[in-house]
């Protein structure tokens, strides 16, 4: 039934979709659901390259075997006035975290890192972490340990108090791209260096050659998009 929990049949139907290519809001299309629900499925049952209808459905009715109890739903993100729809937002929320964990973010860090971010002033305390995300201090300390190491969050100090507040800023993913801008700069490099080694002549050169002048656009490409969403921020501030 659309919206219910999915049955043995939804879960042989994603797997055949998946077979066939189709992306998750295609596949959330012909279910009659949300493509969040079939990304959580999928990423939870090993995904989209390892996912079994049969191991999945298993999966399932052990966590229920072994979650007896229902558990106390986590509080509510808060709304600040906007009106917006707590499950709604708790929905993204989780496919938000589902998809940078398909990206290589590690569990936690993700779900830490949607949680933050999807609140208006983009910071939380530890406690708040813990409260909302029903994990133990330690998980979110080194979840944040992590985020900070990648420069996707700061640690500030909350004002009259010992505890800090964890800060996901506007400029994390200009961050993010910065990063992935060095890393390609040094694959540039050595492609480079590659072809001069094997000879540009030569068929290894050659390849090594092609590889350097795509990467030298990527490098042009995010350089200048960064340029251009700092003169837009810039120019959005100095209209205020």
């Amino acid at each position: 039934m659309p919206g219910g929990r999915l049955t043995g049949q939804d879960r042989r139907h994603i797997a055949e979709s998946l077979a066939e290519g189709l992306g998750y809001a295609e596949i959330g299309r012909r279910l009659g659901r949300p493509a969040s629900t079939i990304m959580r499925e999928v990423t939870r049952n090993g995904g989209p390259e390892g996912y079994a209808a049969d191991r999945a459905q298993e999966a399932t009715l052990h966590r229920a075997r072994r979650d007896g109890r229902p558990r106390a739903a986590a509080p509510p993100v808060a709304d600040g006035g906007h009106g917006r729809d707590p499950g709604a937002v708790e929905d993204f929320t989780r496919s938000f975290a589902d998809l940078l964990i398909q990206q290589g973010m590690p569990r936690m860090a993700a779900r830490v890192m949607a949680c933050l971010y999807v609140t208006d002033s983009g910071s939380l305390t530890a406690a708040e972490l813990v409260e909302r995300l029903r994990v133990s201090p330690a998980s979110v300390s080194h979840a944040v340990t992590f985020l900070e190491e990648q420069g996707m969050l700061r640690r500030e100090r909350v004002p009259g108090a010992r505890r800090e507040r964890y800060v996901a800023d506007d400029e994390v993913w200009l961050r993010t791209i910065l990063a992935s801008v060095r890393i390609n700069d040094d694959l540039m490099a050595t492609t480079r260096h590659g072809s001069e080694v094997l000879g540009g002549a030569t068929p290894a050169g050659a390849r090594f050659e092609v590889a350097t002048e795509l990467l030298a656009l990527v490098s042009e490409g995010l350089r200048w998009a960064m340029r251009e969403w700092r003169r837009e921020q810039e120019a959005r501030e100095a209209g205020r």
